[in-house]
């Protein structure tokens, strides 16, 4: 068994070994060189008789001021090896970074996703990473939206003072899109200052209203790589599915077909009100961190 980074060169060895799970929509690892987020030196491979058994690319977008962060890993072998692999990789990049492992919707319902996606998993807790929240994204395209109940009006953002206020006064939001990505690659924590990684314009933002008194806000984003709902807090939670329902239409006149919208699992009735107003599950992803930083 030889376990060690690619050379230039030799991307089609990373990618000779079959995708485990084709349904999940991933940036090809060609895509990811051409764009400078995937690079040889961080990606691993174990090969045994020539055949590669185990691989990962970590990814770091030029300019991103975090560490790099485990997108691809496969393992078509036991999980002992995928652990060898995560050791040696992160000796050569200077400790252990973080894993997103990306899922299969209802992933634990089915029997043939839980065979692939266990033993990398396993590997990642053998190699010391402890395992934390599920996420689900889901992804509304084009399905007819229902009618909103009427009890909420909602109107544009007047400007960044009344963005920054708002998001002060929500506890926790309730959908946050891509925060992941603008922590590791501007240091942006979404959900406590999205205007600078959405930009410090109101424009995208919709203000809800429950008898002309501000109920919550979302921000949109047409031009990210799908046009999604960045940001939803809430006030009142009642409020959700008609702010879905206008989130959408915002993003319609810009050309969306598709928009997605990340939701934590442990928010049962906020993924079935996803649900309800159209949207499907796409993945989910479970972040492993190291041990170190809880």
């Amino acid at each position: 068994m030889v376990i060690r980074p690619l050379v230039t060169g030799e991307e089609n060895l990373f990618e000779s070994m079959p995708a485990p799970l084709p349904q999940i929509r991933k940036m090809s690892y060609a895509a990811g060189l051409e764009m400078g987020g995937f690079r040889p030196s961080h990606t691993w491979v174990a090969i045994r008789d020539g055949v590669v058994l185990a691989r990962a690319a970590w990814v770091q977008p030029p300019g991103a001021v975090g560490e790099p962060w485990l997108e691809r890993f496969d393992l078509a072998a036991e999980p002992a090896l995928g652990a060898d692999l995560l050791h040696a990789a992160h000796e050569a990049l200077g400790g252990p970074k973080i894993y997103y492992a990306a899922l299969p919707p209802y992933w634990r319902r089915v029997p043939e996703a839980r065979a692939v996606v266990e033993p990398p998993m396993e590997a990642a807790r053998l190699a010391g990473l402890v395992e934390g929240g599920e996420r689900h994204r889901c992804t509304w395209a084009g399905t007819p939206l229902p009618e909103p109940s009427g009890r909420y009006t909602f109107r544009p953002a007047a400007g960044a003072d009344e963005i920054n206020d708002l998001v002060g006064k929500v506890a926790e939001p309730t959908l946050l899109t891509g925060s992941e990505t603008a922590l590791a690659v501007a240091g942006i924590p979404l959900a406590t200052d999205p205007l600078p990684w959405m930009g410090n314009g109101p424009s995208g933002w919709r203000i809800v209203l429950r008898h002309g008194e501000p109920a919550g806000l979302a921000g949109t984003s047409g031009d990210a790589c799908f046009p999604q709902i960045t940001y939803l807090g809430l006030f009142d939670e009642g409020a959700l599915g008609d702010t879905l329902i206008d989130s959408v239409h915002a993003l319609i006149p810009g050309g969306a077909r598709e928009v997605v919208a990340d939701v934590d699992s442990h928010r049962v009735a906020a993924t079935a009100e996803l649900e309800r107003t159209g949207f499907r599950r796409l993945r989910a992803r479970i972040a492993f961190t190291p041990a170190s930083a809880g």
